[in-house]
């Protein structure tokens, strides 16, 4: 498997010279998708089942623009968020094509729930 940045540039082409004369863009330097798909396949197959669902999930999220993805992080946080704001960001991200996320988030506000943890 070839290694390659989110744009599709090969890592190869990320170099310290590309960097300094202004040739990559933020794309350039943010993991793709199938990297991460991969190194979860690695990771389960080394017997880490936890890592493997989390660079899963990590894949997943590459396709939520950093500001929404930072207002999912914040809208996680106990006490932030009411199980409708929670339920939502889940319905979210299973348009975004994230349903493990989804599934993730859905069980913390199970969690949430029976902890007392939400808004």
């Amino acid at each position: 498997m070839s290694v390659r940045a989110l744009s599709g540039r090969p890592l190869e082409e990320i170099t310290v010279e590309a960097t300094l004369s202004g040739d990559l863009a933020a794309e350039d330097v943010r993991i793709h998708p199938d990297t991460l798909r991969h190194q979860a396949e690695v990771a389960a197959a080394h017997g880490n089942p936890q890592l493997a669902a989390n660079l899963r999930r990590a894949a997943e999220l590459t396709v939520v623009a950093d500001e929404e993805l930072l207002a999912m992080y914040e809208a996680l946080r106990p006490r932030r968020s009411t199980r409708e704001q929670l339920v939502s960001v889940a319905d979210r991200l299973e348009t975004l094509g994230a349903p493990l996320c989804a599934a993730l988030v859905r069980e913390a506000l199970e969690v949430y729930e029976r902890r007392g943890l939400l808004a």
